[in-house]
């Protein structure tokens, strides 16, 4: 009995049996509206029927009198379905016809009667619980004064009404019961669905955020609002992730510095000498400086990933900023004995944010910068990008050691850092600042070796992907 308390609490059950009520309402309307549409229809055919028959009755009487009159009518009562003819003499009683009795007060007046009346035929038994029945008459009165009715019998319309109604009663009744059937069919179906999608709901607030609201592959509005939930969920479990991985590493990755923050410290002020202790400090100021490096790109990362600047996406013109970012760093590149050359297609443009932008070129450029100097090889950072038929690639590209592929997919998290770079100044931030801001602009992060033709595969060439500016 609960279950069927719940499932009439649902709003496809509600939705259902207010359509069924609707359907209901309009079709009772519909079958007296249709009975009484046949009643009156057949109702004028029947007057036409008896007009006719009242001008042909006046004609023979105009032509042969009475006798000409009594013959017509006496042969057109003795015919298989015949109307009703009644001659009444001025008092209204019957004189001759094929009907036994009729309704007191039919005969008094000329013209049709305003209401169908109850008349007897001869052939009826005394005992018959029918032997009264409707008609409707046309009536008109003689020179002489006798008075002539000519009627229909309403069995036939009856008949017919009753048939109608009864007929589309019966249809309306099963399509009411296939209503039914197919209402609660549907309202199980919705609440089972709605039961898998709410157990799915407690595992994931009990904190399993791998699970999944069911897809069944309809494609309705379940299937719609699950596929919603889902991605909703997917980026919830990918954002706890990282923040999960982020509270590992700086436990990790931040205990180190600030050990050599509060060693300095107590070396500067255990130092006595002046010169000992502004060299401390120094180097407090220097880690703290590296330290707030390392917060403010947190805070970037999280506030690209809360897509809290999504607003400020406009047309900027890639091409002007890859030419000035290699024009501004070709003497750095210079002083640590590398190259930097630009292969610029000209007036491109994406739908971003141009600090953003130009914050993940820097990072690029400054991890090629570090893993580039001093190996051996080219001595050459390249800076291409171009357009292809549906998106916008930026590739910035070295001959440094290069990551192996199976560890690409892990040094786009935060503070990961290979064993080798360990040595190297950095946070281990880069790559993760440069990828939240592609995925800001709906685009995506490559990475691959630049010579993968040679025997060791060194060089790293990172490619940001944009999506092409819509015209």
């Amino acid at each position: 009995m609960s279950r069927f308390r719940v499932l009439f609490k649902s709003t496809a059950v509600r939705l259902s049996a207010l359509y069924i009520l609707l359907f209901a309402l309009c079709a009772a309307t519909l079958v007296f509206y249709v009975t009484a549409m046949s009643e009156r229809l057949l109702t004028g055919q029947i007057r036409d029927a008896v007009q006719q028959e009242v001008n042909q009755v006046k004609r023979a009487y105009d032509i042969g009198g009475l006798n000409l009159l009594l013959r017509t009518m006496e042969r057109r009562a003795r015919q298989p379905g015949a109307n009703l003819y009644v001659i009444a003499g001025p008092s209204g009683d019957i004189l001759a016809g094929n009907v036994a009795s009729v309704q007191p007060g039919v005969l008094g007046q000329a013209g049709w009667t305003e209401l169908p009346f109850i008349y007897e035929r001869y052939t009826d038994a005394s005992n018959d619980p029918e032997r009264q029945h409707l008609a409707i008459a046309n009536i008109f009165i003689l020179d002489n004064g006798l008075r002539i009715l000519i009627g229909r019998d309403l069995g036939e319309p009856e008949r017919f009404r009753v048939l109608v109604r009864q007929a589309l009663m019966l249809a309306l009744a099963i399509m009411g019961l296939g209503a039914l059937v197919i209402w609660f069919g549907i309202g199980r179906n919705a609440l089972k669905r709605i039961d898998r999608m709410t157990a799915a709901s407690r595992k994931i607030m009990a904190g399993d955020l791998s699970q999944r609201l069911p897809v069944g592959g309809s494609g309705d509005e379940f299937d719609r609002m699950s596929a919603s939930l889902n991605a909703m969920l997917g980026r919830i479990e990918k954002l706890n992730e990282g923040l999960r991985q982020v509270s590992d590493n700086i436990a990790h990755d931040l205990k180190t510095p600030l050990t050599r923050l509060r060693n300095k410290a107590a070396d500067a002020l255990d130092n006595a000498d002046s010169e000992g202790r502004r060299t401390a400090l120094e180097g407090i100021i220097g880690e703290s400086d590296q330290l707030i490096r390392t917060f403010n790109a947190l805070l970037m990362i999280s506030r690209v990933e809360a897509g809290s600047v999504a607003a400020e996406m406009t047309g900027v013109d890639l091409s002007s900023i890859v030419a000035d970012t290699a024009e501004l760093y070709e003497p750095v590149a210079e002083e640590v004995g590398l190259a930097l050359t630009a292969d610029i297609e000209p007036d491109v443009e994406v739908q971003g944010n141009r600090e953003l932008i130009g914050q993940a070129l820097f990072n690029l450029i400054d991890n090629a910068l570090k893993y580039a100097t001093g190996c051996n090889g080219e001595q050459t950072i390249k800076f291409k990008l171009a357009r292809t038929h549906d998106a916008v690639t930026l590739a910035v590209a070295d001959h440094g050691p290069g990551i192996p592929a199976h560890q690409r997919a892990d040094v786009v998290k935060r503070f990961f850092r290979l064993d080798e770079s360990r040595s190297k100044p950095g946070t281990g931030l880069g790559l993760s600042l440069v990828e939240a801001v592609m995925e800001l602009h709906g685009g995506r992060l490559e990475l691959s070796h630049t010579d993968p033709e040679s025997p060791d595969a060194k060089g790293l060439t990172v490619t940001m992907i944009f999506p092409m500016q819509k015209q």
